[in-house]
């Protein structure tokens, strides 16, 4: 493979569209070229990680075993943490402990949070007590909290000093630490009191107070605040970062934009599992039993709740028996019935994620997607009334019109319903606390099923 680049990000670029596409040419390439690939690791470690997705797990190990701890540690911290774990269990305990230390606390948090309890103990084992305490501390924390989301490496000021000496302390933070978007001060009791300007510091006389200088009462969060409030916050106020202070007002880290949209992307893929009834931290290198235990009771709950539709159809067994076309008919209704109210559901989680939707606003909501159920319903109710009637006529069998009569009868009135059903499920769940898209689409389903099979026997045994 030929490689004309002026600069390893290039190389990022081809590379991961190559191993998208043939990994083992990339592989060969990299094994190679071991110069390159390091410098690619260092200049650009979210696509290096990136790319190490596509290749196999043998090649994975060989290229990080490449790189030095630095460049390793930077590299592991864009993978997903279960995948970064399975990484560490193929190397020597002296390369992990060397690594874990190179990490940030958040980062090392975050990867022995997807671990066993005993297995994150031995991992802890290998810090020093310092740095283990520290991240026993981020592990208290949920991970869907500010607490769980913040890095403790936030740059802050003491009130007490002058707007001269705070530019010169600002360049020593900036030695120590990579993010200074922003600059907290804090009393001596490490209480948040405000927030530093650049421009108001760099135009304000050196000797005026720090208090004279920073913007006082500033957006932040508590380590308990769920994501969903931190994100609203970044959102509402255009923050690149926003402080996370304790139960007193102390300031113990920050959550960064990067990490607020890092979440907000976290929560609504959960939302979709949720929905599905999937476990909402579930991903494809999930263990089989943890993925097991997470589908099987929704999966035993919809055969529950579906026994209603089974009890239901049989009660419409001699009108099945006289027109035998209405069983192929059936999955019809109930199947556009599906997709209309999934539509409706997919409108109103999304709605509710980005709060869209007030409580108020429920039954305009409802009212709505029942409307656009109706509308679409007078067309589908044409064009299913008409298939009935067809099949009915070209099977010999009497009464076709009834028969596409009660297709589009039972066409519309699905519809109109799925519509109502798929915006409706979500909110009520939302009024009871629950969460909006939990196993929402079980619901729905046995709702459509519900009406496109009984509810569509019963139109045709009135008719008939």
């Amino acid at each position: 493979m030929k490689l004309r680049l002026r600069s390893p990000r290039q190389l990022a670029r081809q590379l991961l569209a190559q191993a998208r596409r043939e990994p083992e040419i990339v592989e060969n390439y990299l094994d190679r070229h071991g110069e390159e690939w390091e410098a690619l690791a260092e200049a650009a470690p979210g696509a290096a990680a990136a790319i190490l997705e596509e290749l196999s797990d043998e090649a994975v190990t060989d290229l990080l075993a490449d790189l030095d701890t630095k460049e390793l540690a930077e590299v592991l911290r864009e993978f997903q943490p279960e995948h970064a774990v399975e990484v560490l269990e193929d190397f020597p305990v002296e390369e992990v402990r060397s690594l874990l230390e190179e990490m940030n606390p958040e980062d090392a948090a975050d990867l022995l949070g997807e671990v066993e309890d005993e297995e994150a103990a031995a991992f802890l084992g290998l810090l020093p007590d310092d740095a283990a305490a520290e991240v026993r501390r981020l592990l208290e924390f949920p991970s869907d909290s500010a607490g769980g989301l913040m890095t403790t490496e936030v740059a802050k000021l003491p009130i007490g000093i002058t707007a001269g000496e705070a530019i010169e302390r600002i360049r020593q933070l900036h030695e120590e630490l990579e993010d200074l978007s922003y600059v907290y001060v804090v009393d001596d009791q490490d209480r948040l009191a405000g927030v530093v300007s650049f421009r108001d510091l760099v135009f304000k006389r050196p000797g005026a107070g720090l208090d004279e200088v920073m913007v006082t009462d500033p957006v932040s969060v508590v380590v308990t605040a769920d994501r969903e409030e931190v994100n609203d916050l970044v959102q509402q106020y255009h923050l690149f970062a926003i402080p996370v202070v304790d139960a007193d007002g102390r300031l113990v880290g920050v959550v960064t934009t990067e990490t607020a949209m890092e979440s907000i992307q976290d929560e609504a893929s959960e939302d979709f599992a949720a929905a599905m009834g999937a476990g909402l931290e579930e991903n494809v290198r999930s263990s089989v039993r943890s993925s097991v235990k997470a589908r099987l009771p929704w999966i035993a709950f919809d055969v529950l709740i579906s026994t209603s539709v089974v009890l239901a159809v049989s009660r419409f067994q001699p009108v099945l028996d006289n027109f035998v076309v209405l069983a192929a008919l059936m999955p019809l209704v109930a199947r556009i019935g599906g997709d209309a109210g999934a539509q409706s559901l997919a409108v109103v989680i999304r709605g509710l994620a980005s709060d869209e939707i007030p409580q108020s606003g429920n039954g305009r909501v409802v009212l709505r997607e029942a409307a656009i159920g109706g509308i679409n319903g007078l067309a589908i109710a044409f064009l299913a009334g008409t298939l009935g009637y067809v099949m009915q006529s070209l099977s010999g069998g009497r009464d076709p019109l009834k028969i596409g009569s009660a297709m589009a009868i039972a066409a519309l009135a699905n519809l109109i319903i799925a519509g109502a059903a798929g915006s409706g499920i979500p909110l009520i769940l939302r009024r009871m606390g629950l969460d909006p898209a939990l196993g929402s689409n079980l619901f729905l389903t046995t709702v459509t099923d519900l009406l496109g099979f009984a509810g569509f026997l019963a139109v045709a045994t009135a008719l008939l």
